[in-house]
């Protein structure tokens, strides 16, 4: 990827004087006219409004004394809400969906006067590994347009990858900003769970939920990250601490990293070619001067089963709102109380949402909830007790972010447990509520492959410095997506 059009060097230029937001703005929109009828990576798109807010930045700019992201363009992720501008979640049930009200994410950027290109598109309610469950269409991978870009973030993965936007927000509830990071060359950060509050972004999950940062690299990730984070008095989830300064530490010496492998994980990654690129990143930490350490992560094996039971159970509970009276698309069909909300509800998800849903319901019923239910929490427990007994005798866990490079599209769309199967090394992080970002390796072929580090609570700064290292020696993050012209 062009590095003159990473957000530090755009953020750069844009307080410099170098170059305006309109003229920034104007570039990434005419990237979004050419590029986006085949990509699909964007729902809605507001020029005019984009324009309006790149001269009210640069006028701001022209003041001094702007933030340091005034100007820069962003695409946020379809799941936030964005007052009086379409919020759909990829879904037919929200697609006449305007808030009244902004996302405290949404917030924060326009606080900062970044400039919103638009809204992303997404698997629906966040519910998918592949950005195929979209009631809008699937989102094409710009280094190969029959294949999967990843999901639930797969339209912001794709904009940041075909240069139509420099930076981008996405959601992780199960993987779903690394994983799509990882089949797309870019870097993205899932930070702790309450680290960015959830008000204003639509539920799936709520206790795994965690929104996030994806961008060119670990640099790009640090400067929207610290802007985003901090406690918000409206998430009764958001952690009462103060917004991260990871920027500070990025050029910190990584020679007394010590960073654990579970050999057991990586030894069962169904691709020969992501286990060499596994073993291949950990020798170029080792020449880094990281320490690299054996570790035992046996519980994560029970990650995928007891991931899916508590998601879809909340999912079952978040998504019940939606019954074609008090929120979301009401049916014409209006012969009964129960016919219009088994109708709005039919016709307004999708099969994979109407899936989990099932799943969810089953497990919470009476009879069932402790049998199911009840015993992923157990799980869960357990998961996270591994991973706090591995972070006293390692820094950081190094895994591979996904175990095949990305699928041809339509692939796995009959075949849901393999498709869930492609987020078993991510599944844990948020079981656990940690910190982790993926980040882009050497490629296979013409397909992104990335790895995935992993850090105890709250220690996003660590994760930044090790992965921002990686790149200053290695400049896998530039493989750039062979569309028919490059971003000048």
């Amino acid at each position: 990827m062009s590095q003159e059009n990473s957000l530090y060097h755009i953020a750069q230029d844009l307080q410099n004087k170098k170059r305006s937001s309109v003229e920034v703005t104007t570039h990434y929109l005419k990237r979004m006219q050419k590029h986006n009828a085949s990509i699909n990576a964007y729902i809605h798109i507001d020029e005019e409004a984009a324009l309006e807010a790149a001269k009210k930045a640069d006028q701001i700019i022209a003041r001094g004394q702007s933030h340091p992201l005034c100007g820069v363009p962003i695409a946020q992720k379809d799941i936030f809400c964005t007052k009086h501008i379409p919020t759909t979640c990829g879904s037919k049930m929200l697609a006449d969906f305007k808030p009244p009200y902004n996302a405290t994410v949404i917030e924060k950027c326009q606080q900062a006067n970044m400039v919103m290109l638009g809204k992303t598109n997404m698997d629906e309610f966040a519910m998918g590994s592949s950005n195929e469950t979209s009631y809008f269409g699937s989102v094409k991978n710009p280094y190969a347009l029959d294949y999967i870009p990843g999901g639930s973030s797969g339209g912001s993965a794709a904009a940041v990858a075909a240069q139509m936007a420099p930076i981008a927000t996405g959601t992780d509830t199960g993987g779903s900003i690394r994983q799509p990071c990882a089949h797309t060359n870019l870097t993205g950060i899932k930070p702790s769970y309450g680290r960015i509050s959830r008000y204003g972004m639509i539920a799936f999950a709520s206790s795994l939920d965690q929104a996030g940062v994806m961008g060119q690299n670990a640099q790009d990730c640090a400067m929207l990250l610290d802007t985003l984070t901090g406690h918000d008095p409206k998430d009764s989830t958001s952690l009462p601490k103060a917004a991260t300064t990871t920027q500070a530490h990025l050029e910190d010496s990584i020679k007394d990293l010590c960073i654990g492998v579970p050999y057991d994980l990586i030894d069962q990654c169904k691709s020969p070619e992501i286990q060499k690129r596994a073993e291949e990143t950990i020798a170029q930490f080792k020449k880094l001067g990281a320490t690299i350490k054996p570790i035992d992560l046996a519980a994560n094996h029970y990650a995928l089963p007891a991931y899916y039971i508590i998601a879809s159970s909340e999912c079952s509970a978040n998504l019940s709102r939606y019954d074609g009276i008090r929120f979301g698309h009401r049916s014409s069909q209006q012969e009964n109380l129960e016919m219009l909300i088994s109708h709005s509800r039919s016709e307004g998800f999708g099969e994979e949402v109407k899936r989990r849903i099932l799943m969810g319901t089953f497990a919470l019923s009476s009879g069932y909830f402790d049998a199911y239910y009840l015993k992923a929490q157990k799980v869960r427990r357990l998961i996270a007790q591994s991973y706090n007994q591995a972070f006293g005798a390692v820094d950081l866990i190094f895994c591979p972010t996904t175990p095949t490079p990305a699928f041809k599209l339509g692939e796995k769309c009959d075949d849901p447990i393999s498709m869930y199967l492609s987020d078993i090394y991510t599944l844990g992080v948020n079981l656990a509520g940690l910190p982790a970002m993926s980040f882009p390796v050497a490629p296979i072929g013409p397909l992104p492959v990335g790895m995935q580090l992993i850090g105890p609570h709250f220690s996003e700064a660590r994760l930044l410095n090790a992965v921002h290292q990686f790149q200053q020696a290695h400049n896998y993050h530039l493989f750039q997506a062979p569309l028919e012209d490059k971003a000048s």
